[in-house]
Protein backbone atom coordinates (compact mmCIF):
# COMPACT_ATOMS: atom_id res chain seq x y z
CA UNK A 1 0.00 0.00 0.00
CA UNK A 2 1.44 3.36 -0.95
CA UNK A 3 1.42 6.48 1.16
CA UNK A 4 -0.97 8.25 -1.20
CA UNK A 5 -3.62 5.53 -1.11
CA UNK A 6 -7.02 5.99 0.47
CA UNK A 7 -8.31 3.75 3.25
CA UNK A 8 -11.82 2.36 3.59
CA UNK A 9 -14.01 2.96 6.60
CA UNK A 10 -17.67 2.06 7.06
CA UNK A 11 -20.74 3.91 8.22
CA UNK A 12 -22.06 0.57 9.55
CA UNK A 13 -19.65 -2.24 8.69
CA UNK A 14 -21.96 -5.12 9.69
CA UNK A 15 -24.83 -3.82 7.58
CA UNK A 16 -22.53 -3.03 4.64
CA UNK A 17 -20.87 -6.48 4.73
CA UNK A 18 -24.29 -8.20 4.79
CA UNK A 19 -25.29 -6.38 1.61
CA UNK A 20 -21.91 -7.07 0.05
CA UNK A 21 -22.31 -10.82 0.75
CA UNK A 22 -25.79 -10.69 -0.74
CA UNK A 23 -24.36 -9.13 -3.92
CA UNK A 24 -21.70 -11.88 -3.98
CA UNK A 25 -24.33 -14.59 -3.62
CA UNK A 26 -26.88 -13.30 -6.13
CA UNK A 27 -24.81 -11.26 -8.61
CA UNK A 28 -21.27 -12.58 -8.94
CA UNK A 29 -20.41 -10.26 -11.86
CA UNK A 30 -21.18 -7.15 -9.79
CA UNK A 31 -19.25 -8.56 -6.83
CA UNK A 32 -16.15 -9.42 -8.89
CA UNK A 33 -16.16 -6.00 -10.56
CA UNK A 34 -16.55 -4.31 -7.17
CA UNK A 35 -13.83 -6.33 -5.44
CA UNK A 36 -11.21 -6.64 -8.17
CA UNK A 37 -11.68 -3.44 -10.17
CA UNK A 38 -13.64 -0.73 -8.35
CA UNK A 39 -12.15 -1.07 -4.83
CA UNK A 40 -8.51 -0.94 -6.06
CA UNK A 41 -9.32 2.08 -8.26
CA UNK A 42 -10.98 3.89 -5.35
CA UNK A 43 -7.96 3.19 -3.12
CA UNK A 44 -5.74 4.80 -5.77
CA UNK A 45 -7.88 7.94 -5.68
CA UNK A 46 -9.76 7.30 -8.93
CA UNK A 47 -13.28 8.08 -7.76
CA UNK A 48 -15.78 6.26 -9.94
CA UNK A 49 -19.48 6.86 -10.46
CA UNK A 50 -21.41 10.06 -10.42
CA UNK A 51 -20.87 12.85 -7.92
CA UNK A 52 -24.08 13.39 -5.96
CA UNK A 53 -23.02 15.85 -3.24
CA UNK A 54 -20.13 18.08 -2.27
CA UNK A 55 -19.43 19.76 1.08
CA UNK A 56 -16.77 22.45 0.81
CA UNK A 57 -16.57 23.00 4.59
CA UNK A 58 -15.98 19.32 5.43
CA UNK A 59 -13.93 18.70 2.24
CA UNK A 60 -16.12 15.74 1.28
CA UNK A 61 -17.54 14.49 -1.98
CA UNK A 62 -20.28 11.82 -2.16
CA UNK A 63 -20.61 9.41 -5.07
CA UNK A 64 -22.93 6.71 -6.38
CA UNK A 65 -21.37 3.96 -8.47
CA UNK A 66 -23.62 1.76 -10.59
CA UNK A 67 -22.55 -1.89 -10.52
CA UNK A 68 -23.07 -4.19 -13.53
CA UNK A 69 -26.44 -5.89 -13.16
CA UNK A 70 -28.73 -8.07 -15.21
CA UNK A 71 -31.24 -5.90 -17.09
CA UNK A 72 -34.24 -7.84 -15.76
CA UNK A 73 -33.02 -7.49 -12.15
CA UNK A 74 -32.67 -3.73 -12.70
CA UNK A 75 -36.23 -3.46 -14.05
CA UNK A 76 -37.69 -5.45 -11.14
CA UNK A 77 -35.62 -4.27 -8.15
CA UNK A 78 -33.57 -1.30 -9.38
CA UNK A 79 -29.89 -0.78 -10.08
CA UNK A 80 -27.26 -2.06 -7.68
CA UNK A 81 -25.33 1.00 -6.53
CA UNK A 82 -22.39 1.54 -4.20
CA UNK A 83 -22.73 4.74 -2.17
CA UNK A 84 -19.58 6.27 -0.71
CA UNK A 85 -18.19 9.55 0.60
CA UNK A 86 -14.60 10.69 0.13
CA UNK A 87 -12.90 12.74 2.86
CA UNK A 88 -10.28 14.44 0.70
CA UNK A 89 -8.12 15.90 3.48
CA UNK A 90 -8.09 12.67 5.55
CA UNK A 91 -7.56 10.26 2.60
CA UNK A 92 -10.56 8.24 3.78
CA UNK A 93 -13.35 6.66 1.75
CA UNK A 94 -16.46 6.06 3.85
CA UNK A 95 -18.44 3.17 2.33
CA UNK A 96 -21.99 4.07 3.31
CA UNK A 97 -24.41 1.75 1.52
CA UNK A 98 -25.24 -0.66 -1.28
CA UNK A 99 -28.73 -0.35 -2.75
CA UNK A 100 -31.44 -1.60 -3.39
CA UNK A 101 -31.48 -2.24 0.34
CA UNK A 102 -34.71 -4.22 0.59
CA UNK A 103 -33.83 -7.15 -1.65
CA UNK A 104 -30.15 -7.22 -0.54
CA UNK A 105 -31.07 -7.32 3.16
CA UNK A 106 -33.69 -9.97 2.48
CA UNK A 107 -31.18 -11.98 0.44
CA UNK A 108 -28.83 -11.97 3.41
CA UNK A 109 -31.47 -13.08 5.94
CA UNK A 110 -32.98 -15.93 3.93
CA UNK A 111 -32.38 -17.98 0.81
CA UNK A 112 -34.28 -16.25 -1.98
CA UNK A 113 -35.87 -18.13 -4.80
CA UNK A 114 -35.67 -17.07 -8.42
CA UNK A 115 -38.32 -16.86 -11.08
CA UNK A 116 -37.19 -16.86 -14.72
CA UNK A 117 -33.66 -16.06 -13.54
CA UNK A 118 -34.53 -13.08 -11.30
CA UNK A 119 -34.45 -12.99 -7.50
CA UNK A 120 -37.90 -12.90 -5.93
CA UNK A 121 -38.47 -11.39 -2.49
CA UNK A 122 -40.18 -13.47 0.16
CA UNK A 123 -42.18 -10.49 1.43
CA UNK A 124 -43.82 -9.75 -1.91
CA UNK A 125 -43.27 -12.63 -4.36
CA UNK A 126 -46.50 -12.11 -6.31
CA UNK A 127 -45.59 -8.50 -7.08
CA UNK A 128 -42.09 -9.46 -8.26
CA UNK A 129 -43.37 -12.35 -10.41
CA UNK A 130 -46.04 -10.09 -11.90
CA UNK A 131 -43.36 -7.53 -12.84
CA UNK A 132 -41.18 -10.25 -14.39
CA UNK A 133 -44.09 -11.67 -16.42
CA UNK A 134 -45.16 -8.21 -17.54
CA UNK A 135 -41.63 -7.29 -18.63
CA UNK A 136 -41.29 -10.59 -20.50
CA UNK A 137 -44.59 -9.94 -22.30
CA UNK A 138 -43.48 -6.42 -23.24
CA UNK A 139 -40.20 -7.78 -24.66
CA UNK A 140 -42.07 -10.08 -27.09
Amino acid sequence: MTINSYIFEYLDENDFRKKERSVRKYNMLAYKKLTFHYYPELRKGNFLGEEVAKDEKKHTVSYELKLPTDEMFTKVHGEIRLHYTVYLDKKVILLTNITPEGILNEGHRAELSTYKGVMVSKTNPEKDMFKINLLNMLDK
